[in-house]
């Protein structure tokens, strides 16, 4: 198991009741226990735990937004792949989405500086730049 440097996390969410939740984890943060606190985080109702109402939520916006909401939700911590992503846009939204429009989409999303990605074009992998979001540098598609 791979050790990260020592940090600090603090995840703040509302629940549907408008209740904040405050969970901090310092130290030694690995991928797992970032995993466990994002499911402590759903349990909680800080986050939906299924896709039922994404539908509602996503119906006004484009497709390339829609594809964000998809990875911030489905993808928050982790590599993925644009296969990965497509099953997780069309199992969300219940609409088909081509792979080749998950690619052009995970490209541009990756120049904005939304994703990093990695690999050949065979093997890329992509995860959300959790560095520039905090900063809020980011350049909106």
């Amino acid at each position: 198991m791979r050790r990260l440097p020592a940090r600090r996390i603090r995840v703040e969410v509302f629940d549907d009741d408008g209740n904040k939740i405050t969970i901090s984890l310092e130290g030694q943060v690995t991928r797992e226990k970032v995993l466990q606190l994002l499911d402590v985080v759903q349990l909680m109702g800080g986050t939906p735990a299924s896709s039922s109402g994404i539908k509602q939520d996503l119906s006004d916006l484009s497709k390339i937004e829609k594809v964000k909401r998809v990875i911030t939700r489905d993808f928050p911590v982790g590599w993925f792949t644009s296969r990965e992503l497509q099953d997780a846009y069309e199992n969300s939204l219940d609409e088909p989405i081509g792979l080749s429009t998950v690619s052009t989409y995970l490209s541009r999303l990756s120049s904005f500086g939304f994703l990093v990605r990695r690999g050949s074009a065979a093997k890329r992998r992509y995860k959300v730049n959790r560095s520039a979001l905090l900063r809020k540098e980011l350049v909106e598609p």
